[in-house]
């Protein structure tokens, strides 16, 4: 009896002692809330009296031109019974359609080129007229296809007309046939016009140097306008619109153009194929790597001068011609 109460006070003993001790807590942080990145506003949409919806807030990567916010007027959908809301109105993830500009001729006079462009299966999104006025015409929604291009080809690309916008300029293209053909020229009020609507354009839309073209540069064996007397020197030095090689790599290059193997070389398979491996990786991605000077080639070759060798254009590749290929490519690496 009495050991069991001994064991029983011991026992309150223990318990009490323990009672007193502090017991130490854990102590857990709380967890990080996620912040919520906090989107900035976007600009409201314009509305007009007529009821069109605008959205001129262009807000893309110009280095990468694919994450682009709309531009211009807004096409949507009229269900019947429902609403579309733009409550969330734009997705960052877009693009433009337009990625290229092709400049053309007419061949025509002014009255013509209007009455063809706009009712005949021909269109441009603008014709550049050849009076000295301040006006130019636009034939077609921008956010829509018009038929300019025909069967074209530049880089990766095929079916232009999908992709780009087309100006026409009124200029009577040119007369004779073959090496003689002589091209009219474009009066300096008109190339003004041209060059202030191709910078408006490639600047919305986040166009690339090597994407304003000429249509012989996209149709080489079916096409020759604008032609050689079209500046895009002009274009280049003045308004930072389209492609041109530097003078210090042309000189580089053409330096180590050797006369006499140049010509001894000349007709050789593995050199008229080198030359066509450049022209196709400059953007020329129709032509065919045949070894021999065809047609297609010398096309090609006549369409590269029409652009950057306008004091010559008999398509036959010179060492200046050569020269001008190499420093473009260079220039303008499609890596």
């Amino acid at each position: 009896m009495r050991n069991s109460l001994y064991v029983i006070g011991l026992s309150l003993v223990i318990i009490s002692c323990g009672a007193k001790k502090e017991i130490k807590k854990t102590q857990i942080s709380p967890k990080p809330v996620a912040q919520k990145p906090v989107e900035a506003p976007k600009p409201p949409i314009r509305h007009d009296v007529k009821g069109g919806e605008y959205y001129t807030v262009n807000i893309s990567d110009p280095n990468k031109n694919d994450n682009t916010i709309s531009y211009g007027s807004i096409v949507s959908a009229n269900p019947k019974g429902y609403t579309i809301a733009k409550n969330y109105f734009p997705a960052v993830a877009q693009n433009f359609r337009q990625k290229y500009v092709i400049l053309h001729y007419t061949a025509i006079d002014h009255d013509k080129s209007v009455r063809v462009l706009t009712t005949q299966s021909v269109s441009a999104h603008y014709l550049v007229n050849d009076l000295d006025d301040s006006e130019i015409y636009q034939l077609v929604d921008e956010n829509k296809r018009a038929y300019h291009a025909g069967i074209s080809e530049w880089r990766k690309d095929v079916g232009l007309n999908d992709t780009s916008i087309g100006i026409e300029i009124v200029n009577n293209g040119f007369t004779g046939q073959g090496e003689k053909k002589t091209f009219y020229p474009f009066p300096d009020y008109q190339v003004k016009k041209v060059a202030e609507l191709v910078k408006d354009l490639v600047n919305r839309y986040n166009i690339s140097p090597t994407n304003v073209l000429a249509h012989s540069d996209i149709a080489p064996t079916r096409k020759q306008d604008p032609g050689p007397l079209f500046p895009w020197k002009k274009l280049y030095d003045e308004y930072g619109i389209g492609m041109w090689y530097d003078d210090a790599a042309k000189q580089t290059f053409l330096t180590q153009i050797i006369p006499e193997d140049f010509t001894a070389k000349f007709n050789d398979a593995a050199f008229v194929m080198k030359v066509q491996i450049e022209l196709k990786k400059f953007g020329y991605t129709s032509l065919s790597e045949s070894g021999v000077w065809d047609k297609a080639t010398q096309s090609t070759i006549e369409a590269l001068q029409y652009h950057f060798r306008p004091e010559n254009f008999d398509g036959k590749l010179d060492m200046e011609t050569w020269a001008i290929l190499q420093a473009l490519n260079q220039k303008y690496s499609t890596k």
